[in-house]
């Protein structure tokens, strides 16, 4: 695949080089989703149905693609020179009022400005100022303004989508205000994501394989960090933290999970996909990049996310003399399976013929959500925990793991030899 032409560094853009990591504007700009993620949490919790959890849904995928968004911008140029930082704070103070606004996000609340309303906007705003970052870019880089429109057209199209979202009340029913804007809003978002599928045919490049896997392995720890907080919510959110035996069980089992969770991503599947990403070159890079992060990882940041409503819940419920909601073991079940059915996706798509042992697991987890409503909740979470457990272990026992990990201990010696070196010579 050609690469971006006349990409030069000025004093307005510097270009991304392949040796490219992340900067410390877009780990700053991550924090803004710790909160986000906390309010999806929030939002769903708030009313446990499944217009609730198909809100949820809806809501992380567009906060899925306004990050993306950004990343995929600083993979092509920094994101910490030039006019690429004004147009971050801006993007971030948008996303920033997206998570203020998601308890509103689809329904008016008295007394206030119009939730909807304010949603949308902060929402247009933040494609708007991407799509200037792009414009920007594509134009320094001196490519055609119909190779910019092939790009553009989607969120055009999505954003007519998203403000006809907001007069829904004037022809609808105010019974079915709510589900119109999620048909609304989901019908934006195909056409949002649909634009990766064009990306070929911008002549769109991935000049840093590096910092588009880094990106996207620090927001799955970010969302993992979110569960964290979610788990330690729970027994804390009543008038006096709620301490007793069971509670410190569940909180114990939570951790275990999560850590598990952590473990099958980063123990050795994320350094492989990251190393494979690196040795595609040509115009499958972009495919490749495309489907197993900006599309697949967002099935393991739902996966994480349900997680952790799942935890949240149950361990809510624990701290507390009221019975565990059936839906709770339901939801706890759906995260992780969801998170191993992506991971084995991820495999899949990378590898040609890995991921077996996580289908499995996750198939059984799955398998397991409606017999779990009869177990008990902390009976029911060991069990979780066990089986990601034993999934841990065996990807530890792989045959490929030590390949993988000698090739990343290689590459971090490197990368240490090369910059002690420069800084004898420089310093």
């Amino acid at each position: 695949m050609s690469s971006l032409p006349h990409l030069r560094r000025s004093r307005w853009v510097m270009p991304v080089a392949p040796g490219s990591r992340v900067t410390r504007l877009e780990l700053f700009y991550d924090l803004i989703f710790v909160f986000a993620l906390l309010n999806v949490t929030a939002l769903v919790a708030r009313q446990v149905n499944v217009r609730g959890l198909l809100a949820g849904v809806v809501v992380m995928a567009l906060l899925w693609w306004c990050w993306t968004g950004f990343v995929a911008l600083g993979n092509v140029a920094r994101a910490d020179h030039g006019v690429l930082p004004l147009l971050g704070f801006g993007i971030m103070a948008g996303v920033f009022v997206l998570a203020i606004t998601l308890l509103q996000a689809f329904l008016d609340q008295p007394g206030d400005l119009p939730g909807p309303a304010v949603f949308a906007v902060a929402y247009l705003v933040v494609r708007a100022l991407t799509l200037a970052g792009f414009a920007f870019v594509f134009s320094a880089a001196g490519h055609t303004r119909g190779q910019f429109l092939v790009t553009a057209v989607p969120p055009l199209v999505a954003g007519a989508l998203i403000a006809l979202s907001v007069t829904v009340p004037w022809w609808v029913p105010a019974a079915d205000v709510v589900t119109v804007r999620l048909v609304l809003w989901t019908a934006a978002l195909l056409v949002e994501y649909a634009v990766g599928l064009f990306l070929p045919y911008a002549r769109w490049t991935l000049p840093s394989a590096g910092h588009w896997a880094e990106r996207h392995g620090l927001i799955v720890l970010i969302a993992l960090g979110e569960a964290v907080i979610s788990l330690g919510f729970g027994p804390g959110q009543f008038n006096r933290l709620t301490l007793t035996t069971t509670v410190l069980i569940s909180c114990v089992l939570g951790i275990g999970l999560i850590a598990a969770l952590w473990w099958l991503h980063f123990d050795s599947l994320s350094a492989r996909v990251e190393q494979v990403l690196h040795g595609t070159r040509g115009e499958a890079r972009i495919p490749l990049a495309r489907d197993v992060y900006t599309y697949l990882h967002l099935l393991l940041i739902l996966g994480v996310v349900a997680t952790a409503l799942g935890l949240k819940l149950l361990v809510e419920a624990v701290a507390t003399p009221r019975p565990v909601p059936r839906i709770t073991n339901i939801i706890l079940h759906i995260g992780v399976a969801l998170f191993l059915l992506a991971a084995a996706a991820v495999a899949r798509r990378t590898f040609h013929g890995s991921g077996r042992a996580r289908l499995l697991a996750g198939l059984f987890v799955a398998a397991l959500a409606v017999p779990a409503i009869v177990i008990p909740p902390l009976v029911d979470l060991a069990l979780l925990v066990a089986i990601c457990g034993a999934l841990a272990l065996v990807q530890r026992l792989a045959a490929d793991r030590r390949g993988v990990k000698t090739r990343l201990r290689e590459e971090e010696r490197a990368t240490e030899e090369a910059v002690s070196a420069w800084r004898h010579r420089h310093l």
